[in-house]
């Protein structure tokens, strides 16, 4: 079967065999019965868990809104005027409701940047202001030791709603509920401390019950707690296809629920050779962006088998700091290390494709030089079927493939 890649512009071929594929993962099919705002209106028509918001917020509350800052897709000027006119509804003036954006460890919003997000309008009728970890409250520390500092705007709210949307989180097992507030609108210390934990085993895609990362979030957005979510799931164009609301915890499991039914595959068994591509620009400008494909695409490799990670990467990394700790690494295990002691936004992906090489070889295809390449303790090939054909050689001409045309945006799992 001739296979295709979507490689920046362009596309790579490959040649498999029928008796070798496994299977061929895409996104399943779906018919979303609403989009865009219409999805977060039926939410909040039909709160899980929960009252309607209208119901629970009351006159003379100050009322905080946390939602994603500009590095995230959730489509914020979607959500947020159904969210305004549902606190109308419940008696809370405009005056008495402040957005705020979670940065996490991300740079300050300019206002430009702020209008877009959430649009032009609301942003003339609500307060909007970035998350400050300089001026934050105390709440306490989880048990596994991270501190629960929360910015000041929403610690002093008296009603709380969070905002996300929901996607798989390489090590948060998924984006969205408590994260909204914890680590996001916290510290950078609380950030080192919960994402330090990415290296353990049970951090991964997919996962909550036993995710280290997931259940540290969880226990530390309790502390501070949180009267109301809405979160969405989205696209692979970004766009809003389904959305929940009400209870922190119940709700975002229904939306968790519902990513799965679009992006989890259910494969027979790991295979010897994994083919994956994030398809095409703009997805492999750099490696920092590819690597989302490469940590879905380790569910469906066996132990000792080869991954071939397709991206044109023209930009080469596309981060300083993931640069960085890779040059610097004089081989794969000191990344997990350095990411344990000292967690660092970028050096965590170096991390991330260190802990990818302890199970499985990474031939690389992208138009980066090969001996850069061979630097970040990867296998450059010139073309997929050219890092096919050695894998075949390798592994013998009974060796099992699957193949990942959009790997970012699915995930395998062993039935």
């Amino acid at each position: 079967m001739i296979l295709e890649f979507g490689y920046g512009n362009g596309v790579q071929t490959v040649d498999v065999p029928d008796k070798n594929l496994l299977d061929v993962l895409v996104s399943n099919p779906m018919k979303h019965e609403r989009t865009g705002a219409d999805a977060v209106r039926f939410a909040l028509e039909n709160p899980i868990g929960s009252r309607k918001l209208r119901d629970l917020a009351r006159p003379g509350q100050k009322v905080v809104i946390i939602t994603s800052d500009i590095s995230r897709p959730l489509p914020s000027f979607d959500v947020i005027p159904a969210v305004l006119d549902e606190l109308s509804a419940a008696g809370v003036p405009d005056a008495d409701i402040t957005v705020v954006f979670g940065l996490g460890s991300h740079r300050n919003h300019t206002e430009e940047e702020r209008i877009k997000l959430v649009g032009k309008a609301v942003y003339e009728r609500v307060r909007c202001i970035d998350s400050d970890p300089s001026d934050c409250v105390r709440y306490g520390v989880t048990k596994r030791g991270t501190p629960v500092d929360i910015t000041r705007s929403v610690a002093e709210a008296d009603f709380r709603i969070c905002l996300g949307n929901v996607e798989f989180h390489y090590f948060a097992g998924y984006s969205g509920g408590y994260k909204a507030i914890m680590p996001g609108c916290s510290t950078p210390a609380a950030i080192q401390a919960n994402h330090r934990m990415m290296v353990e085993a049970a951090a991964h895609a997919g996962k909550i019950e036993g995710n280290p990362i997931r259940e540290d979030i969880e226990e530390g957005g309790a502390m501070v707690g949180a009267d109301f979510i809405v979160n969405a799931v989205l696209d692979e164009h970004k766009h809003i296809v389904y959305a929940a609301a009400g209870d922190v915890t119940l709700a975002h499991r229904d939306a968790c629920a519902y990513l799965d039914r679009m992006y989890v595959k259910r494969i027979e068994k790991r295979a010897d050779i994994v083919i994956v591509s994030q398809g095409g620009a703009p997805k492999d400008a750099n490696l920092y962006q590819t690597q989302k494909a490469l940590d879905n695409s380790k569910h469906a490799v066996r132990k000792g088998g080869t991954i071939i990670l397709v991206g044109a990467c023209p930009e080469g990394l596309g981060s300083k700091v993931f640069e960085e700790w890779l040059l610097e690494a004089e081989k794969p295990q000191d990344l997990i290390e350095r990411v344990h002691k000292a967690f660092r936004l970028g050096g965590h992906k170096a991390a991330a494709i260190a802990m990818v090489l302890e199970d499985a070889q990474i031939d690389l295809v992208s138009e980066m030089d090969d001996d850069f390449v061979r630097r970040l303790f990867l296998t450059p090939r010139h073309s997929v079927q050219e890092a096919f054909d050695a894998a075949m050689e390798r592994y013998g001409p009974d060796a099992t493939v699957i193949a990942m045309p959009f790997g970012g945006a699915t995930l395998p799992v062993e039935k």
